[in-house]
């Protein structure tokens, strides 16, 4: 049974974060107490910001109406998101930035100015991937692994160490913040395609996977993580469209949860071996079950339908401009068929950057592990 004063605690923490948002609507920029000088960000649809726009044939893109339907002057560029997503907001907090860092393959095109690009950071998250290798590559065609991400990273730092020499270099790598947002497509393509594979071998896979891609970035100088959690993904409109009676899939959330406790000790046992690395893992479960919990005390009337979509639920496809979209979209928790609403990005955020305790954020929140230098 859950203890009285954990959800009391948990709901209060929401209706705080909601009364900054409230406060901050027309200046999301807070106090900042953190100035990182550079962003990176990895990942998938989460806090992807159009990398998919630029790989040929990906099936997993958000470059369409009504996606972007509030992001300024209404521009569809990739987020899964009606406007910005927890990358954004979690670079406006961290230093001076309007938003997450454009992508590594936008950067890329305009090489006139790719150089001066990097020095402030660069977003590899490609909607699709997963922490394995072969994550989304049969239901989206064409993702960009992590694997992938960490080598489009390493072509930055050798970029870095370039303009700025070795020792500015390496300085602002390792001072720089780390945002990693991954995990979900790898349990959602066992759920999808039904791979031959127990839950705890595939548990493991992810783990010792994802122990590996840490210590490549950790090689390549980077020493402070900010890491997501899984949400409930049992829950979200995509999966109650399949599930009878709309229920949601404890079998996902089962996944989520037993994920989450799994990627703390593979960090902290990755912190103890590895001099110098901090951490900060999010709780993305226990945010998300608060609000669908109790919606009314997070600012929401709809956390089981998506606002955009089709079908039951709104969950059966992406938004498109054929799609029925809702118009208070601050009302809803989710925006598609897979991923939050702008202003569930921004509460998610914040519990990130600010959340006291640990029930939210542990052992740090993120806006104390920016503060670090190194």
């Amino acid at each position: 049974m859950v203890k009285l004063g954990n959800v009391l605690l948990r709901y209060s923490v929401m209706i705080f974060m909601l009364h900054v948002i409230i406060w901050s609507s027309n200046n999301y920029k807070l106090i900042v107490m953190a100035d990182v000088p550079a962003i990176f960000v990895f990942g998938d649809s989460t806090v992807d910001v159009g990398t998919n726009n630029y790989l040929h044939g990906s099936l997993a893109t958000a470059n369409n109406p009504y996606y972007g339907i509030d992001y300024p002057h209404h521009v569809a560029t990739g987020r899964f998101s009606n406007g910005y997503n927890p990358a954004d907001f979690i670079a406006r907090h961290l230093g001076d930035y309007t938003e997450s860092p454009p992508a590594f393959l936008a950067l890329v095109q305009k090489q006139s100015t790719f150089k001066s690009g990097i020095l402030r950071g660069a977003n590899f998250a490609s909607a699709g991937s997963g922490i394995l290798d072969d994550t989304g590559n049969q239901g989206f065609h064409n993702v960009t692994s992590l694997t992938r991400q960490i080598e489009q990273f390493q072509t930055v730092c050798g970029n870095i160490t370039q303009i700025l020499g070795d020792v500015k270099g390496s300085k602002l790598i390792a001072n720089a913040f780390y945002f990693l947002s991954v995990g979900s497509n790898d349990f959602f393509d066992q759920f999808r395609f039904n791979y031959n594979i127990s839950t705890p071998e595939l548990v493991a896979d992810l783990s010792d996977t994802f122990t590996i891609h840490l210590q490549n970035l950790y090689n390549l100088g980077a020493r402070k993580f900010g890491i997501c959690g899984i949400p409930t993904i049992g829950c979200l409109p995509g999966i109650r469209a399949v599930t009878p009676g709309g229920a949601c899939n404890e079998t996902l959330n089962g996944y989520a949860q037993i994920f989450f406790n799994t990627t703390l000790s593979l960090l902290q046992d990755f912190s103890s071996a590895n001099p110098g690395m901090n951490f900060s893992l999010g709780n993305y479960f226990l945010m998300t079950t608060g609000v669908i919990d109790n919606p009314v005390a997070s600012g929401f009337v709809e956390v089981e339908a998506a606002c955009c979509g089709t079908g039951p639920y709104k969950g059966v496809y992406k938004c498109t401009q054929n799609s029925d979209v809702c118009k208070k979209r601050d009302e809803y928790l989710f925006w598609d068929w897979f991923h939050p609403t702008q202003k569930a990005s921004e509460m998610a955020a914040l519990s990130l950057l600010y959340a006291t305790g640990q029930e939210f954020v542990t052992p740090i929140n993120f806006t104390t592990l920016a503060t670090i230098q190194h």
